[in-house]
């Protein structure tokens, strides 16, 4: 069976470090980190009191304010995004088969904090039935996001959600390239948001011991691969990437980033919240992406890694890369974008995935920050890319995404060549 081969045309970013892709990847190579005090409530009495929240940003200055009200943050990023990649492919709404341009967002949470902010206004209220907002439900539904989307550009072909926690976005990307591949789209606006900042988040990460603590250097408390990380840095946004044929690129002369080239998705079936220990599921979504592409693994010269800063993640996500890349595993350039952005949970996966084309486009890798102790559970040889970013010629490149529920995708990418 002939498939078609997949192209990278456009993309969308909305970052604690960066609010549109040109400002989020030059603060990455740059090393920022997006971690401060929490804004978005009074966090002075949880143990934890600090995220990656968005910077400098006011919804007024993108929407309206009766669109604003009415859409929940996580899609309000969601579009946001999505217009900046859109913008950035070049597409001409009026030149393409609308029928077979798609939408496709994950996100983990959906409409979570705005939940919350109603389910506490009516705790507040005394009423016994609560007076709500019309568009309550609306704002909650996690699928909104992608209906929104394609509402306004009148993209009329697949058009839906995926929801696996942590790998929710790169679920997406997954299945967006597969559907442009098999000739079911010709082109998909690929994605992810989470707004999950807030209260009952919070708390439920503290209660899980999944996040970092370090409220007395917030900007260094995700620290990946170190010998004192505490758990990952709550992180909220959206991405985009355009995902297109070839063939449709090529026919109406729209900018290419990169290529895709393969897929793997696989389950631990292990537990609810944390990895394999020897990192089995990750090591499989890996061995899948590889054969899909029809890769060896000498192939691979960097990954972009889940790498969350917790104890058990990132043991188990480098004892994945030593499993399987053996001996060619000391020649691959290892970072994780989290140690800047935090963890963005649904949209965590897109957003790196930018990252990694990104790298692969200009053969530079950002670095993973706050590198003070390497963890002797580590290889002292592996090639981690620690403090700043490394020029390196990358050709093909992974992209790794892990989510609760031992849910795990590897994307794979490459260098354009026609």
């Amino acid at each position: 069976m002939n498939l078609n081969r997949v192209v990278v045309t456009g993309l969308g970013s909305l970052t604690p470090i960066g609010n549109n892709t040109t400002s989020y990847w030059n603060n990455l190579l740059l090393g920022v980190s997006g971690a401060r005090p929490i804004q978005h409530f009074d966090a002075s009495l949880f143990k934890t009191k600090f995220a990656c929240e968005l910077k400098d940003f006011n919804i007024l200055d993108w929407l309206g304010p009766k669109e604003a009200r009415r859409i929940a943050s996580f899609t309000q990023y969601a579009i946001i995004a999505a217009n900046e990649a859109i913008k950035d492919a070049s597409i001409d709404t009026s030149s393409i088969n609308l029928e077979k341009a798609g939408v496709i967002f994950g996100t983990g949470m959906g409409g979570h904090s705005s939940l919350f902010d109603e389910c506490e206004a009516y705790a507040k209220s005394g009423e016994e039935v609560p007076n709500l907002n019309p568009f309550v439900i609306t704002k909650v539904i996690g699928s909104i996001a992608a209906g929104h989307i394609a509402i306004q550009h009148g993209f009329k072909g697949l058009n839906y959600t995926t929801s696996s926690a942590c790998a929710s976005s790169a679920n997406a990307i997954a299945d967006a390239f597969n559907y442009i591949r098999l000739g079911k789209a010709n082109i998909v606006v690929v994605g992810g948001a989470e707004a999950p900042i807030n209260k009952l988040s919070v708390a439920g990460f503290n209660a899980m011991q999944a996040i970092s603590r370090r409220n007395d250097d917030p900007t260094t408390a995700s620290r990946p691969f170190d010998k004192g990380r505490d758990g990952f840095v709550m992180g909220e946004g959206a991405g985009t990437i355009v995902l297109e044929s070839l063939e449709h690129a090529l026919a109406r002369k729209a900018p290419i980033y990169a290529e895709m080239v393969g897929a793997g998705l696989s389950a631990d079936a292990f537990h609810i919240a944390s990895p394999h220990p020897e990192g089995e599921g990750a090591k499989l979504a890996m061995k899948n992406a590889l054969e899909d592409a029809h890769l060896p693994i000498e192939a691979i010269d960097h990954i972009n890694m889940h790498g969350t800063s917790t104890p058990l993640g990132d043991i188990a996500e480098v004892r994945a890369i030593m499993s399987l890349f053996g001996e060619h595993a000391y020649k691959i350039k290892l970072t994780a974008n989290k140690s800047m952005i935090g963890h963005l949970l649904g949209a965590a996966g897109v957003v790196e995935a930018i990252a990694t084309i990104l790298s692969i486009k200009h053969n530079i890798i950002p670095p993973t920050i706050n590198h003070f102790e390497l963890d002797e559970a580590f290889d002292e040889n592996l090639n981690f890319v620690f403090n700043s970013s490394q020029k390196h010629t990358i050709d093909v490149a992974l992209s790794n995404s892990f989510g609760f529920g031992g849910q795990n995708t590897s994307l794979a990418f490459k260098k354009y060549e026609y």
